[in-house]
C-alpha cells in the first residue's frame, strides 16, 4: 500500500491474515480514527480480531472498544488474562469504563474503580444512578465551565488553554455557586466586549437543556435539531452533570437507526458478524420459532379448506398472490407508522387521521389491483368467478392490512415491545390468516355452493 494512498479497511483486514503484513498493521490502524478501527476489528474473524487488537498502543485498544458492538468487545474480553485486563484499565478514563463496564468481568470492574480518585469516583456514582439508556449516564465532564459572577475576561482566558484538537468547545456552561446550572455563553458573545462586564450577561436564553433522565435517544435528537454544537445535561436539582455534544448525538441516532433496521429482521445490532455459532444460533432461535408457530396458524387456515383445494386447484395456485399483496401492503404502512412513532409524529389524537388516511390508500390500491388480477386469473383459468374471488380476497386483505399496519405498532409500543422487532411478525401472521380464510372461504362459497 502505497504512503499516499488513503488507508482502506478492506486492505487492513485482509493483511491481518498475512504473517508478512503484521508489524505493519498496527501502524496502519493507528492512522485511523477509533470508530474506524472499530468497523476494522469487528470485520475480521475472532482470533486475528484479538492479536490485531492486543497490538494496538493502549488508548487505541480502549477507543476501540468504545466503538464497537456490544458483543464483538464481549467477546475480546471473554479472550483475554488476569494481566492483560489490568493493563487494559489501569488507565483508564471514568468515561469509558462506563461505557465499558456491562462487558467487563465483575472482578476487573472492581479493580478498575478502586484506582479511581474521589472526584472520579463521585462522577461514576453519580453516572450509575441512571439507567444506561439515560443521558445522565453518558454526559461527558470535559466541559468549560464558569461561575456566573465571573467576568468577560476571565471567560476569555478559559478559552485560550484549550488545546487544539478539542471538540465543540465554543461555549461555556454557566453556573451558580451551588453548581446550578445558569445557562450557556458562546465564544462569540464575548468578542470585543469589556473585560470587567459579567458573563451572566451573555447568557444566551434559547439554548435548551437535557434532562439527565430523559431517554439518550431522545436528548441525542434534541442536540442535533438545536443548532448547538453541544447541550447542557442536568440533574433533577438542575445542577449540571456535564454535556452531550452533537458528535455524541449523531453517533447516537446513528446506532439508534442501525438498531431499527437490525430489529426488522429480528436480529440484535449488537451482535457480532464472527460471533461463535451457538451463541448467533441461540439469538436468532427465538424468532426462528416464532415464525413457525405462526406458519402452522396459517397452515391450520388452509387446512380447514382442504375439500375446497382438492376439488378447486386454481385456489391452491392463486393463494400466494393474495397473502403476498396483504403482506406488501401492510408492511408499507407499518414501516410508515413505526418511523412515525419513532420521531415522535404520532400522538393518540392523530390515531384516527391516520386510519382514515390509510384504509383510503388501501381501498383504492385494493380495487386497482383487485381488478388487474380478476382480469388476468380470467384469461388463465377461464373462469369470472375465480376472477372475482381473488379480486375480492385482495380488497378484504389489503384492507386488514391497513388496519393492522396502524395498530399492531400502537399496541406494542403501550406493552412496552419494540415494534420495530415484533411488528412484522404479526402483520405477517394476520395478513396470511385473514388472506387465506377471506380466499378459500369466498371460494367455498361461490365455487362449491
Amino acid at each position: 500500500m502505497a504512503d499516499n494512498q488513503p488507508l482502506d479497511i478492506e486492505d487492513i483486514v485482509r493483511d491481518s491474515f498475512d504473517q508478512r503484513e503484521a508489524e505493519q498493521l498496527t501502524d496502519k490502524l493507528s492512522q485511523l480514527e477509533p470508530e474506524e478501527i472499530a468497523i476494522a476489528l469487528e470485520a475480521m474473524p475472532l482470533e486475528q480480531r484479538v492479536s490485531t487488537w492486543l497490538g494496538l498502543h493502549l488508548d487505541d485498544q480502549v477507543a476501540a472498544l468504545t466503538y464497537m458492538r456490544v458483543d464483538a468487545r464481549d467477546n475480546i474480553f471473554k479472550q483475554l488474562d488476569e494481566e492483560q485486563l489490568h493493563a487494559l484499565v489501569e488507565g483508564m478514563e471514568v468515561d469509558d469504563l462506563i461505557e465499558l463496564l456491562d462487558e467487563m468481568p465483575q472482578r476487573i470492574y472492581h479493580y478498575a474503580c478502586s484506582r479511581l480518585d474521589a472526584s472520579q469516583r463521585a462522577w461514576l456514582e453519580t453516572a450509575l444512578t441512571y439507567d444506561d439508556d439515560q443521558c445522565g449516564r453518558y454526559a461527558d465532564h470535559d466541559v468549560l465551565i464558569i461561575n456566573k459572577n465571573a467576568k468577560v475576561r476571565d471567560a476569555v482566558r478559559l478559552f485560550r488553554k484549550l488545546a487544539d484538537d478539542a471538540e465543540y468547545q465554543d461555549a461555556l456552561f454557566v453556573i451558580d455557586r451551588t453548581g446550578r446550572y445558569a445557562g450557556l455563553v458562546h465564544a462569540t458573545s464575548l468578542l470585543g466586549q469589556p473585560s470587567h462586564l459579567p458573563v451572566e450577561q451573555f447568557i444566551d436564553d434559547d439554548a435548551p437543556v437535557v434532562r439527565g433522565d430523559m431517554e439518550l435517544d431522545q436528548g441525542s435528537e434534541m442536540v442535533s435539531r438545536s443548532g448547538y454544537t453541544a447541550l447542557a445535561v442536568v440533574a433533577a436539582d438542575d445542577k449540571l452533570l456535564g454535556r452531550l455534544s452533537i458528535g455524541e448525538a449523531l453517533e447516537n441516532v446513528r446506532r439508534s437507526l442501525e438498531s431499527q433496521f437490525m430489529h426488522t429482521a429480528g436480529l440484535d445490532e449488537e451482535e457480532d458478524l464472527f460471533a461463535p455459532v451457538f451463541d448467533s444460533a441461540k439469538r436468532r432461535a427465538l424468532w426462528l420459532g416464532i415464525n413457525l408457530l405462526t406458519a402452522f396458524l396459517a397452515a391450520w387456515t388452509i387446512g380447514l379448506f382442504e375439500a375446497t383445494l382438492q376439488q378447486v386447484v386454481a385456489l391452491a395456485v392463486l393463494m400466494p398472490i393474495v397473502a403476498s399483496m396483504g403482506g406488501i401492503a401492510g408492511s408499507q404502512t407499518l414501516t410508515l407508522m413505526i418511523r412515525g412513532l419513532a420521531l415522535e409524529q404520532i400522538t393518540p389524537q392523530t390515531y384516527m387521521t391516520l386510519l382514515r388516511k390509510e384504509l383510503g390508500v388501501g381501498a383504492i390500491n385494493g380495487v386497482l389491483w383487485a381488478l388487474v388480477i380478476a382480469v388476468t386469473t380470467y384469461f388463465w383459468f377461464g373462469d369470472w368467478i375465480i376472477g372475482g374471488v381473488i379480486g375480492l380476497a385482495i380488497v378484504i386483505n389489503i384492507v386488514v392490512a391497513a388496519i393492522s399496519g396502524v395498530f399492531i405498532p400502537i399496541w406494542l409500543e403501550k406493552l412496552n415491545i419494540d415494534p420495530a422487532l415484533s411488528g412484522s411478525v404479526i402483520l405477517t401472521t394476520v395478513t396470511d390468516v385473514i388472506g387465506f380464510f377471506a380466499f378459500l372461504g369466498l371460494g367455498t362459497l361461490f365455487l362449491l355452493a
